[in-house]
């Protein structure tokens, strides 16, 4: 009697078993189901944060896709810049030049042992050279019909003044372009701008859509006109105000060589005519 019901027992235990366990299987397919989709949607996230995106307002995008009044901006500022740098690159060099050849003639030229000595010292394309040169061809071919009529020191002087002018004049050369960029190139810039709003706030009153991403790329994307004519306009008026100053430096020691050459040459033909 006992075994019977020690089987009977066993059986029931192997039948809840069998029952427990498909079940159990079922409850965990499910669960790591769940787990899978979290660690799905977890990652989706991070791989497109990841994933670099391209800027449908940047200026890369109005180069390649504006339409013809950005791009034309967009050109006449770029020109702009590039011969302002130009200028300012090469002006500063033809100072530097001028003012270190400055330098050489106050130690040099005046202790030489004549006039002719003294410009054989200078080079070649030296502006002072070319000034003590006029002088100097200057006071010794005063004839003429109507150049006997002017008395030698005014002549001399006229020509000295006319030699120290054409100095200037080349080392102020482009800086008219440069207070040119300086006073348009932001206006240049806004009309871009207002172009680019105008454009923006048309199509969105055709789209029918005034939402605030809508209208801010839009027109944030119109503002870098105003911005890049303010970059080009800045260094423009900062170099032209810069490249000024120094040329009065530079010119106050062409002038001052100037007056000391031509009171050398007054001195030398009073001492000739003595």
């Amino acid at each position: 009697m006992i075994s019977r019901i020690t089987g009977f027992l066993a059986a029931i235990a192997m039948v809840a078993t069998l029952a427990v366990s498909p079940a159990h299987a079922q409850d965990q397919k499910p669960a790591d189901a769940a787990s899978a989709a979290v660690v799905d949607a977890a990652t989706a996230p991070a791989a497109a944060a990841s994933k670099p995106q391209d800027n449908p307002y940047g200026l890369a995008n109005i180069v390649a896709h504006g339409n013809v009044v950005d791009q034309v901006v967009l050109f006449i500022l770029a020109m702009m810049s590039m011969g302002s740098w130009y200028i300012l690159v090469v002006r500063l060099w033809d100072t530097s030049k001028l003012s270190s050849e400055a330098k050489e003639v106050r130690a040099t030229f005046f202790k030489k042992a004549s006039l002719a000595d003294g410009v054989r010292s200078l080079k070649e394309e030296s502006a002072f050279r070319y000034i003590a040169t006029t002088a100097i061809e200057a006071s010794e071919h005063h004839e003429g019909a109507l150049t006997e009529n002017i008395d030698h020191s005014s002549w001399v002087t006229m020509n000295v003044d006319r030699a120290v002018a054409d100095v200037n004049t080349k080392i102020s050369a482009g800086l008219g372009f440069l207070a040119t960029v300086g006073s348009t190139a932001p206006f240049i810039g806004l009309f871009g701008t207002v172009w680019g709003i105008l454009n923006a706030l048309t199509a969105i009153g055709l789209a029918g859509q005034a939402s605030i991403d809508k209208v801010a790329g839009p027109v944030g994307a119109a503002l870098i006109m105003t911005a890049i004519g303010l970059v080009v306009a800045v260094p423009a008026v900062l170099g032209y105000n810069w490249l000024v100053n120094r040329n009065k430096g530079v010119m106050s020691e062409v002038r001052s060589f100037a007056g000391d050459l031509h009171g050398v040459l007054m001195g030398n033909r009073s001492v000739a005519k003595r």
